[in-house]
């Protein structure tokens, strides 16, 4: 049993210090710029400014969070993909990890064009989430990893502020339909199976509105 445990410790080290450290290959961010102004743009836009609410606004997210969701979406030999989806996978059947190294400090650097929430009727409840929670139904606050402003962690919380509302809600929902399951420990499934159709609406269009 002792030994079971060393070894989960061990691996849960390797893992938490591999997602933690820097791409191991230098990127080629004139090649990313090509593949973005390239192939990217048709959904998320050269500069990964999104005019659809289908594809999310990547522009001045986190670069490992960027970097982690490529290699989600990738299935590797047999080994099934972490993230899926079936616009993204065939989006990067053919990137090498240097590819995906590239196009993940490239979008990084991008300026976000962030959108704005759209609704009056919805921001006390949705800024009540953000802030505080609910704990009557065991759901923490938002911006606790987060952050006040929505800009996340760098290497732990993906940056959320002016992001699309429906594509936001769409994610939560996903998560707590277990449709989406790429998230460490199960901890965003966990917080949205809490969740109602009102509250993931209500945070969502909060969120977009974050600066």
């Amino acid at each position: 049993m002792i030994a079971r445990i060393s070894i989960l410790t061990i691996a849960l080290t390797i893992q938490t210090a591999f997602a933690q450290s820097a791409p191991a290959n230098k990127p080629d961010l004139a090649r990313a710029k090509q593949t973005a102004e390239t192939v990217c743009v048709a959904c998320h836009g050269a500069d990964g400014n999104s005019a659809a609410a289908t594809f999310p606004k990547i522009a001045g997210q986190h670069e490992q969070y960027l970097l982690k969701q490529l290699r989600n979406f990738k299935q590797v030999g047999d080994k099934p993909a972490e993230r899926v989806n079936a616009s993204m996978a065939p989006m990067v059947a053919a990137l090498s990890d240097t590819d995906m190294q590239g196009l993940a400090r490239y979008y990084s650097q991008q300026k976000l064009k962030p959108e704005a929430a759209k609704s009056l009727k919805t921001v006390e409840l949705g800024q009540k989430l953000w802030r505080s929670g609910n704990a009557a139904t065991g759901v923490p606050a938002c911006a606790g990893c987060h952050g006040p402003a929505g800009q996340g962690i760098p290497n732990q919380y993906p940056r959320l502020a002016g992001q699309f509302a429906d594509y936001t809600e769409a994610q939560l929902k996903s998560f707590r339909l277990a449709e989406r399951a790429n998230d460490p420990n199960s901890m965003m499934r966990g917080f949205a199976s809490r969740l109602t159709d009102a509250e993931i609406k209500a945070v969502s269009d909060y969120i977009a509105g974050l600066r």
